[in-house]
C-alpha cells in the first residue's frame, strides 16, 4: 500500500502542495477537524462534474481483541447497507440510483472504507443519506442472521482458493498474539458462531462508528467550503464515543516456523516465505527499504524472476509483498510451483536471493531506477477524482492525513545501498521467518 505549508485558523488546517516535481502528491487540500473528533479532507482536482465520497473508519481486523469475536469488522461492511429508518435498503439504492452513482466498500487489516462516486450537483443528498446510516444505522436480528450466513458463505468461497487459504494459515502460524493472526474475513468458528452474537454488533458499532476514527475524504469538482459546511450540517452532531482498543502486542520470534497445506484435490503447489517485519513508517527507512526490495528482488524485472519463471519455467505466479500495516506485519514471497519436485529448489532459490540482500549492497544505479519507477507508478495511477480518493483513503487510514505520501517518498529517495542491506541483516533471519507450503492430490 506512500511537508507542507499547514495553516491553523479555527480548528482548520490547510495544507498547500510544494510543485509536483518535489512532491508525489501533488494536489492541494483541505483538512479540516471538527470539535466531535471527525476529520474532512477535500482535494479539488481538475476533473470535471463528478466527485469521489471515501469514507474510511479506522477500524479493521486488527481491532477485533476479543477471543471469539473476530470478522466482525467485515461484518458491519455488509451491515452498513442494512438501512435506518429515513433510508430504509430500498431507498438507499433508489437514492443512488437517481444520482446515477456508484457505491461499495471493503475491509482491511486496519480500516473498513465506503465509497461513492457521483455527479456534484448531488453532494449534498449523498453526504445526508451517508451521515443518516453513520449514525442511524438500524437492523433487527433477523437481517443481522441473515448478514452472518452471507459471511460465512464468503468465507467458504475464498477458502476454496488454495492462495487464500495459504494466507490465512500463514498469519495463523507467523502470529501468536496479535490479531493480525487472523484475516479480515476472521476464524471459522467465529464466523459460525456469529448468529449468536447480535448485543455484541450493536457493541461494536457503537464503539466504532464513532466520529474521532472516521476521516471523510471528497475529491473532484468540489469547493472546499462548501463541503465543510456541508458536513458541519449532517456530521456536526455525531457524538464522539470513548472506547479505545488494547492491540495485543506480538512477542518477539523465537525460531524458524513451517506449516504445511495438503490440498484435498489436485491443485498446483503454492509457497511462501515470510519474514516478520515493521509497521507502517513515513520517518524510519525499515519498511520502505523492503519495498525496495520486494521489487529489486522479486518483480519481473528481477534476476530470480527471470530464471524461475522465464528460463527455467518452474513458477508461474510470483511476487513479494510487504503491505502498509498499523503494527508490525510481514514480508512475504509468494510462489506458485508448477511441479511438487521443484519446492524445495524454488525454496532455496528464494532464501539465496534474500541471503544475498545481507552480504552486498545493490547497484546504487539499479536501485535509484526501481525509485523512479515506484514514484512514476504513483503518479501515473492518480488519473481520475475516484482514483485520488481511493488512494489517499489508504494513507489516511494509517496517518489521516495525505501529508504522509510525501513524507513516505521522501524517505525513498533517501534510501542507499547501505541502508537497503542494514535493513535485509534486520529482518532476513532464519529466526524470525515462516515458510507455509501447499500441495494438492497426492503430492507431498
Amino acid at each position: 500500500m506512500v511537508p507542507a505549508i499547514a495553516l491553523v485558523l479555527l480548528g482548520c488546517v490547510a495544507a498547500f502542495s510544494a510543485p509536483a516535481a518535489q512532491k508525489v502528491f501533488p494536489y492541494e487540500y483541505d483538512q479540516h477537524d471538527f470539535p466531535n473528533g471527525l476529520r474532512l479532507i477535500t482535494i479539488p482536482t481538475d476533473y470535471p462534474n463528478v466527485v469521489s465520497l471515501y469514507i474510511v473508519v479506522q477500524a479493521g481486523s486488527r481491532n477485533e481483541v476479543e477471543p471469539g469475536k473476530s470478522g466482525f469488522a467485515h461484518l458491519f461492511e455488509h451491515m452498513m447497507f442494512r438501512g435506518t429508518p429515513t433510508y430504509p435498503p430500498a431507498k438507499y439504492e433508489a437514492t443512488l440510483q437517481k444520482a446515477g452513482a456508484a457505491s461499495n466498500a471493503y475491509t482491511t487489516d486496519d480500516h473498513t472504507a465506503y465509497h461513492t462516486t457521483f455527479s456534484k450537483e448531488d453532494l449534498e443528498t449523498i453526504l445526508g443519506m451517508e451521515a443518516d446510516r453513520f449514525q442511524n444505522l438500524s437492523y433487527s436480528e433477523e437481517d443481522f442472521k441473515t448478514e452472518t450466513r452471507a459471511v460465512l458463505g464468503e468465507y467458504n468461497k475464498n477458502s476454496a482458493n488454495p492462495a487464500s487459504k495459504l494466507y490465512e494459515v500463514l498469519r495463523d502460524t507467523a502470529f501468536d498474539r496479535h490479531t493480525y493472526k487472523h484475516t479480515t474475513m476472521g476464524f471459522l468458528k467465529d464466523i459460525e458462531d456469529m448468529p449468536n452474537q447480535y448485543e455484541y454488533s450493536r457493541l461494536f458499532f457503537d464503539r466504532y462508528y464513532r466520529p474521532e476514527y472516521t476521516t471523510i475524504i471528497l475529491a473532484g469538482d468540489v469547493n472546499p467550503a462548501t463541503a465543510r459546511a456541508l458536513v458541519e450540517k449532517y456530521w456536526g452532531a455525531w457524538k464522539r464515543g470513548s472506547y479505545r482498543p488494547e492491540i495485543p502486542a506480538e512477542p518477539a520470534q523465537q525460531g524458524p516456523r513451517k506449516n504445511h497445506i495438503q490440498w484435498p484435490t489436485e491443485t498446483l503447489p503454492w509457497i511462501a516465505i515470510a519474514h516478520r517485519g515493521p509497521a507502517y513508517s513515513d520517518q524510519q527507512k525499515d519498511q520502505p527499504a523492503l519495498d525496495l526490495i520486494s521489487f529489486l528482488g522479486f518483480s519481473e524485472s528481477s534476476d530470480l524472476y527471470q530464471k524461475l519463471v522465464i528460463q527455467e519455467q518452474k513458477v508461474d505466479v510470483f511476487g513479494a509483498d510487504t503491505p502498509d500495516r498499523v503494527d508490525p506485519y510481514l514480508f512475504t514471497v509468494l510462489a506458485r510451483v508448477k511441479k511438487p519436485a521443484d519446492l524445495d529448489s524454488v525454496r532455496d532459490d528464494i532464501l539465496t536471493t534474500l541471503a544475498e540482500f545481507k552480504d552486498k549492497p545493490v547497484d546504487p544505479e539499479r536501485l535509484d531506477k526501481v525509485k523512479k519507477h515506484l514514484r512514476y507508478s504513483f503518479a501515473l495511477a492518480m488519473n481520475n477524482s475516484e482514483a485520488i480518493a481511493s488512494i489517499v483513503a489508504r494513507y489516511v487510514a494509517l496517518r489521516r492525513t495525505p501529508e504522509t505520501i510525501n513524507r513516505l517518498y521522501a524517505v525513498y529517495d533517501s534510501i542507499t545501498p547501505e541502508d537497503i542491506q542494514a535493513v535485509a541483516k534486520k529482518y532476513f533471519n532464519e529466526n524470525n521467518r515462516t515458510i507455509v507450503t501447499l500441495t494438492g492430490g497426492n503430492a507431498q
